[in-house]
């Protein structure tokens, strides 16, 4: 009984100790794809507090995760232009985090428990 007691004890340590590391390990970038509505091609500057991207649109591009908006600011190239900004979620990792090792802590500090929506479509407007 005593043993079976150990081992139990061991399997819950091990699992609080590692638990708390899935945020340590997950990606700081995120893949965000971005289509145009008018279905027209063009291009996109993308901002964040971690940083700033230029990308053709439709396309899919790495993006920094942060806890703030990812501005954009695009132009097609039928000369549309359209800006706006891209909400930043919580991740559901950061709920292991708080309840397991680091408190939320990492997270808190990297951003890596916030994501952007993997899918964006950018509104343009019908006419220049």
């Amino acid at each position: 009984m005593f043993n079976q007691a150990r081992k139990i004890m061991a399997i819950l340590t091990t699992a609080l100790l590692t638990g708390g590391c899935a945020t340590l390990t997950e990606d700081a970038m995120t893949p965000v794809t971005l289509t145009f509505s008018s279905g027209e091609n063009g291009s996109c500057k993308l901002t964040n507090k971690r940083g700033a991207w230029e990308t053709p649109v439709p396309a899919t591009v790495s993006i920094r995760k942060s806890d703030d908006a990812l501005l954009y600011d695009c132009k097609t190239d039928g000369g549309k232009t359209a800006f706006g900004s891209i909400p930043s979620e919580m991740g559901g990792k950061i709920v292991a985090s708080a309840v397991f090792l680091d408190f939320g802590i990492t997270d808190a500090i990297t951003d890596k428990h916030r994501r952007y929506p993997a899918n964006f479509v950018i509104v343009v407007p019908a006419e220049k």
